[in-house]
C-alpha cells in the first residue's frame, strides 16, 4: 500500500522522508505549488515595522520560508514581537529560518503537540489570556492570485479583544503541473485504488486535483471517487473528501508519526 503525499514541495518531499523512516512507503504527489508572492515589498514592509507588532501568526510552513527568505539584509527579529504558528511543522520551521534573525524559542506560541488538532482553534487558548488592547497583529499567510487568504475566525478573536489585524500575502499558491512520472503514479493510483492511499492535507489540494491535475490525464473512465482511499489530517479536509465521494476515509493528527501510525492500523 503505497502513501501518495500532496503536500506542496519542498514539504512533501521531507514528508515522504520522514515516513519512509517510519517504514511506510510514500511517494510525492504534490497538488498545490508554492510561489513567490506578486508583491514582495509588502513583506519588506512588515519587516521594517516588526517592533511595533505584537505577533505575527504564521499560517503554514510556506508562510514561513516565504517570509524569511524575503527578509530585507541586517532585519532582525526584535525581543518584544512574538511568534505564533498553529502546529509543531511550522514552529519548527519557524525555529530553524528565524534563528539567523534573532528569533528565540521563547518567544514562538504554539499548541502542545499532544493537542488533538493544530489549527486556529487549537491555538487560540495559547493566545487568549493576553491583552490584546491596542495591540498590532499580523496574520502571515498566502493566497491565491494576488489576494491575501487570512483565517477569519482567529481575525475575529484578536479583533473582538481589541487588536488591529492585518494580513500579508507572503507566497502565492499555484496548481503547478506534474512530471510525466507523476502523472504515470497518479494514473496507477487510479487503475489501482486498494494499492494506493492518498494523503490529503488541504481542502484546497482536493479542488485542485478535480480542477487541473485529474483533467490533464486524459482518463477515457471516469474516477470511482468511492474506491479511492483517503487519509485526512483535518474535519474540514474529511468533508470536502465525503463531498467527492469517497467513502474510505481515516483522519488523523497532521504530525509525520500519527500518519505513519494511522497508515499502519489501517493494514
Amino acid at each position: 500500500m503505497r502513501l501518495l503525499v500532496t503536500r506542496p514541495e519542498p514539504q512533501a518531499s521531507a514528508w515522504v522522508e520522514g515516513l519512509r523512516a517510519l517504514g511506510v512507503p510514500a511517494q510525492t504527489l504534490p497538488l498545490i505549488a508554492i510561489t513567490a508572492p506578486a508583491n514582495p515589498e509588502a513583506v519588506a514592509q512588515i519587516w521594517q515595522h516588526i517592533a511595533d507588532k505584537a505577533v505575527l501568526m504564521f499560517v503554514s510552513p510556506a508562510a514561513v520560508e516565504w517570509f524569511f527568505k524575503l527578509r530585507p539584509d541586517q532585519a532582525k527579529w526584535p525581543a518584544q514581537t512574538l511568534a505564533a504558528a498553529p502546529g509543531p511543522g511550522t514552529a519548527q520551521c519557524l525555529i530553524k529560518a528565524g534563528a539567523t534573525a534573532g528569533l528565540t524559542p521563547q518567544q514562538l506560541i504554539s499548541p502542545p503537540e499532544h493537542a488533538e488538532q493544530f489549527d486556529s482553534e487549537a491555538l487560540w487558548p495559547c493566545l487568549a489570556d493576553r491583552d490584546w488592547q491596542g495591540q498590532t497583529v499580523s496574520i502571515i499567510s498566502g493566497g491565491d492570485q494576488q489576494e491575501a487568504k487570512g483565517r477569519t475566525w482567529l481575525t475575529q478573536q484578536w479583533q473582538a479583544q481589541g487588536a488591529k489585524v492585518e494580513t500579508v500575502l507572503t507566497y502565492q499558491r499555484t496548481t503547478g503541473q506534474w512530471t510525466t512520472a507523476q502523472q504515470a503514479i497518479a494514473r496507477q493510483a487510479f487503475d489501482q485504488p486498494d494499492a494506493h492511499t492518498w494523503l490529503f492535507s488541504s481542502s484546497q489540494a482536493i479542488d485542485h486535483l478535480l480542477s487541473c491535475h485529474l483533467p490533464a490525464l486524459a482518463r477515457q473512465t471516469a474516477v470511482d471517487w468511492s474506491q479511492i482511499q483517503a487519509l485526512v489530517t483535518h474535519p474540514k479536509i474529511a468533508e470536502r473528501a465525503r463531498q467527492l465521494g469517497i467513502t474510505h476515509i481515516n483522519q488523523t493528527r497532521p504530525t509525520v508519526e500519527a500518519v505513519a501510525q494511522a497508515r499502519r492500523s489501517a493494514k
